[in-house]
């Protein structure tokens, strides 16, 4: 600003895409149709035999989806921005732990990495300067994104609902990064 230059503030916003977001539900609906008639036949229903391990597999599990699929539903409502990225922060809510960590600053950021996760690519944002972000998420939390041998904090962030593959979502949060480094120098 001394310099007589205006820095223009730039940020973008990452917002749900439906379609993707209803596919994956779809998707998460048949699972539990699946789930439920195996439950039905493990129960006796169809062949008056009941299996104990299937009925317990098949009832913990379609719980389990069920809570999920009716969670996600209950977020469908949820109109506000996804992943929001800007030159002085970032903040998302694709992931449970990203949700409950909320904002993070670019010059915390050490590194930035595409990985793939269980059946997802995420966007994994590496973080020094832990003791400033400790009070941000809950204690189980904290023990799935902290490396305590690197004592580094590493927050996940999905594309599956938003409107953007994994590596053009990777691409923005590095360019964001590289000029967040830019604007501090």
């Amino acid at each position: 600003m001394l310099t007589g230059e205006i820095k223009q503030m730039k940020e973008t916003s990452l917002y749900r895409n439906k379609k993707k977001t209803s596919q994956l539900l779809s998707i998460s609906g048949g699972l539990c149709l699946l789930l439920l008639i195996v439950l039905l036949y493990s129960i006796g229903l169809f062949d008056g035999v009941f299996k104990a391990k299937p009925t317990v597999f098949s009832a913990g599990a379609l719980l389990v989806l069920l809570i999920l699929l009716f969670s996600s539903l209950l977020s469908l409502r949820d109109k506000t921005a996804q992943i929001v990225l800007n030159d002085r922060y970032f903040l998302g809510k694709t992931t449970p732990v990203s949700k409950a960590f909320g904002q993070g600053d670019w010059q915390d950021v050490k590194s930035i990495d595409l990985q793939k996760v269980g059946g997802d690519t995420m966007v994994i944002v590496t973080l020094g300067n832990t003791p400033k972000y400790k009070e941000q998420l809950s204690s189980l939390l904290w023990k799935m994104a902290y490396q305590e041998s690197t004592q580094e904090l590493c927050i996940m962030y999905s594309s599956s609902t938003i409107d953007l593959e994994p590596s053009e979502l990777y691409q923005l949060f590095v360019s964001y990064w590289k000029g967040a480094k830019v604007i501090d120098k």
